[in-house]
């Protein structure tokens, strides 16, 4: 098993790869936390230019 730092929309996420199967595996709230982030971002945007 080898844990790293794999990144997602230029952002850190944590990730482990499982020999046995030949997966990655990457934390569900890193990934949620990128994509939530950037809903906001647009949100803010799309506020911003009304």
């Amino acid at each position: 098993m080898k844990i790293s730092i794999r990144f997602f929309d230029d952002r850190e996420v944590r990730a482990v790869w499982d020999d046995e199967h030949a997966k990655w595996w990457f934390r569900v709230l890193d990934i949620v936390g990128v994509l939530n982030e950037d809903l906001i971002i647009q949100k803010l945007e799309t506020i911003g230019n009304t």
